[in-house]
């Protein structure tokens, strides 16, 4: 029997704090801060750390190819399907992505994440483990295309410019809408740095500020417009874009049915308040979430 299953976890990093009264940043840096001094348990620092290698460096290998991959209208990557079975492959790298990560968020698909982690330490690392299959999910769908080698346009002078200039920008909205919605839940280190300090994991309240205030899906829409902005375009890369956009706008709603049934009637003032994709032109208020 290991130190974590004997004892009861230590109180949340938070303390008798309001998470809600925390930025973003404050709650980031304390919760990392904890994990430079976690309580004793050899077994259970060593799966943490492991997990939480594993998570970031699959994470990181999924962004670079992601950011690659589209920059070049998926026209370079690693996939060699011979003739038209490669647009079947391509066609299961798409459907990968959606299904697994729905079928995840689900009951069924929590239970299947416990799986994937020492049956002690399972129900704290489920964040963890969830990134680790999100980001190989990516990086398979990214490095494994095989590209059709048809280059429609390729921008070339101020265009190529002003193109990368949006590019760059779609990324950025991208990694603000996922600190505003908690950066220790979307990169997996919620998982893994609770279970170093022997702690239950606190999740970030429902997101309301920062790009949460003018749309209520605004990581879905950032990656969708990453899809919309690359400088080169080929048959590849517009069915990729049409496929995931087409993900970022249903998909949401099935979040959407989890966060009104975890928050009830605060939800739907926030939701009647904000709008879903497109901002809107009227003044937002300050506190969409309260009456």
């Amino acid at each position: 029997m290991t130190l974590y299953s004997r004892l009861p976890p230590r109180p949340s990093y938070l303390g008798h704090m309001d998470q809600n009264k925390l930025s973003p940043l404050k709650r980031l840096l304390t919760l990392c801060l904890g994990v430079l001094r976690p309580p004793a348990g050899r077994k259970r620092i060593a799966v943490a750390f492991l997990y939480g290698s594993v998570c970031h460096v699959i994470f990181a290998a999924a962004v670079m190819a992601m950011i690659t991959a589209m920059f070049f209208g998926m026209s370079e990557s690693l996939g060699r399907v011979p003739g038209t079975w490669a647009i079947l492959a391509n066609a299961l790298l798409i459907l990968q992505f959606p299904l697994m990560h729905s079928l995840l968020l689900s009951a069924r698909g929590r239970r299947l994440l416990g799986y994937l982690a020492p049956a002690a330490y399972s129900g704290t690392l489920s964040t963890t483990t969830y990134a680790i299959v999100a980001s190989v999910q990516l990086l398979a769908l990214f490095a494994l295309w095989t590209p059709s080698g048809i280059v429609w346009w390729r921008a070339e002078g101020a265009a190529f410019y002003v193109i990368c200039a949006f590019y760059m920008i779609a990324w950025l909205l991208l990694i603000k809408a996922s600190y505003d919605a908690g950066a220790e839940v979307q990169s997996g280190a919620l998982g893994w740095m609770s279970l170093a300090q022997n702690i239950k994991p606190v999740f970030p309240d429902m997101p309301v500020t920062g790009l949460f205030r003018i749309i209520r899906q605004p990581i879905y829409v950032a990656f969708a417009l990453t899809l919309w902005t690359v400088p080169v375009w080929t048959p590849d890369q517009l069915f990729l874009a049409i496929s995931l956009t087409a993900y970022c706008l249903a998909a949401p709603r099935l979040k959407e049915r989890r966060f009104a049934q975890r928050y009830g009637e605060r939800f739907t003032r926030y939701q009647a308040k904000v709008p879903y994709a497109v901002p809107a032109l009227r003044k937002l208020p300050k506190h969409p979430d309260q009456p």
